[in-house]
């Protein structure tokens, strides 16, 4: 195995204040892995608060304060933060079940843009402020701690200070990196290798999105591209599943877009680590001594699957590795617990990343197997009857593409009526042609307002441009609202797959959809 040689950091200013207090020990007691009593995590708020009562210590880091707290990112670090004992606060525009969770485990929200609304805990000088970009300069909140001299840091700012000091494993990607740093996450967390992890979307191994182990080094993190936010990660090793143009409201152009991922590779510390799959087309800028590989799902790389097979709604495939004690090529078959087509490609990066930290054969074959999944990454809430009901994330013609294939892969003679929620006007200016190509493979297609997030309208921008490049699929534009309504009077529904996709509040949806469903 690679490894960077990196001496013991010198630590200043608040990444001094982050990392000068132990990690909470907080026994994770569900952990499918024999090694779990190593292993911890950011578990239900009576076990916390029963630690912070007695624990002695206390952290540097008085109170934090969160601009965004909803985010599944934001959400990973303020529950960190709240593990070593910081008093935790924040904003965010709606409540949601993750800003519910957060509640319930004592931070205070509030969802008004109302300074006088900021717990007094929070109203110091002194106070850390973590905001998201997707966060207006103009907001409230954010000028009245920077008119009043606090230390004010984006959430990458936080994350690029952990990969400084500790030894990030960083997954960059247009596409799948969260279910890839998820996965990783999975096989070095319940392996003897260990693991600390801040995750992207909530797992459905652990039900959180933070995974925290005293005496581990490796840091797992999903490298966003969203605003440049991977440009502040300093990894040891890194993954790049994919460089598909996004986010164009961003970077301008394409061109643009790969650059900055060619940035990011310039990133990797000496000595480190690059994995990237074959098909991405980028020219990294490695530092000196760092050791590149490649990858695929599909063909032959210096990590790969091959002899894919789906047996009784099983998945199994080959994954070919050179080991490390002869550098010979060697395979073995490994059975994946999501058995998505999707996933294969996912699953040999992060199996690949895992074994040069040391994981062995035999805890990365335990690991995959019992791998079961991301919330919202092809959840499936009705698995069985005459009408299933599949949940995703899918927000990029891509992934619209991956999904729905990997839905007619497992289920070929069934209807699939899609529902659509497009995210970002922006992307649909930009990709209305190309979504419109990807939904045109669904048998019904039911498409969303657009959810707007942290845009105003663009003129001429909405589903209806979408809908008009739908070819030969039945098209419906509808509010959110409309949605429950009207599958409440179908009776059509049998021998069906209902399928919503997007990144917005689609999601909310998700629990009435399954009882009428369930109920016909």
């Amino acid at each position: 195995m690679v490894q960077a040689q990196v001496g013991p950091p010198k630590i200043k200013g608040i990444a001094k204040l982050i990392f000068a207090i132990p990690f909470l020990h907080i026994k994770f007691f569900t952990s499918p892995s024999k090694n779990a009593h190593k292993n911890y995590i950011f578990m239900p708020i009576f076990v916390v608060n029963t630690f912070i009562k007695k624990t002695k210590n206390k952290t540097p880091v008085d109170n934090v304060y969160f601009i965004g707290i909803g985010g599944i990112g934001m959400s990973a670090i303020a529950r960190y933060f709240k593990s070593i004992g910081s008093f935790v606060a924040g904003y965010d525009l709606t409540e949601s079940p993750l800003t519910k969770q957060l509640e319930q485990e004592g931070t205070d929200i509030h969802y008004s843009d109302d300074v006088a609304l900021i717990p007094e805990e929070c109203q110091r000088q002194d106070t850390l402020v973590i905001y998201t970009p997707a966060v207006p300069k103009t907001f409230g909140e954010l000028i009245y701690f920077q008119e009043q001299g606090n230390k004010i840091l984006k959430r990458s700012e936080v994350l690029g200070l952990i990969t400084r000091e500790k030894q990030g494993l960083c997954v960059a990607g247009t596409h799948g990196k969260t279910t890839t740093s998820s996965l990783l996450a999975h096989l070095l967390y319940s392996s003897s290798v260990g693991c600390n992890a801040f995750l992207g979307g909530i797992s459905n191994n652990y039900h959180s999105n933070l995974l925290l182990n005293q005496d581990s080094k490796l840091f797992v993190i999903e490298a966003d591209e969203f605003d440049r936010s991977f440009h502040r990660l300093s990894p040891r090793m890194a993954i790049i599943t994919s460089s598909d143009p996004d986010h164009l409201d961003i970077y301008g152009t394409e061109e643009a877009y790969y650059k900055s991922f060619e940035h990011f590779t310039s990133l990797i510390k000496p000595q480190g680590t690059l994995l990237i799959h074959k098909d991405v087309s980028i020219k990294p800028r490695l530092q000196e001594g760092c050791q590149q590989y490649s990858y695929s799902g599909t063909e032959e790389a210096d990590f790969y699957a091959s002899d894919v097979e789906l047996k009784d709604a099983r998945l199994f495939f080959r994954w070919h590795y050179t080991t490390l004690e002869d550098k010979q090529q060697h395979s073995e078959v490994f059975e994946l617990g999501v058995p998505l087509l999707i996933n294969v490609a996912n699953a040999v990066s992060a199996l690949a990343i895992a074994y040069l930290n040391g994981v062995s054969i035999e805890e990365l074959k335990e690991g995959l197997k019992s791998f079961d999944g991301v919330h919202r990454r092809f959840d499936r809430p009705i698995k069985e009857g005459k009408t299933l009901l599949i949940d995703d994330y899918a927000h990029h013609p891509i992934e619209l593409d991956a999904a729905i294939s990997s839905v007619r892969y497992l289920y070929p003679n069934r209807r699939i009526i899609g529902i659509f929620q497009p995210h970002l006007y922006s992307r649909t200016q930009d990709f209305h042609q190309e979504f419109g190509r990807s939904l045109s493979a669904l048998d019904e297609l039911i498409l969303l307002d657009i959810y707007p997030a942290r845009e105003e309208p663009i003129e001429g921008v909405s589903s209806e441009l979408i809908a008009q490049n739908v070819k030969a699929c039945p098209t419906t534009i509808l509010s959110r609202e409309e949605v429950l309504p009207l599958f409440q009077k179908r009776t059509d529904l049998d021998n069906t797959i209902v399928l919503t996709l997007g990144a917005g509040n689609i999601s909310l949806l998700v629990n009435d959809l399954k009882k009428i469903l369930q109920e016909q």
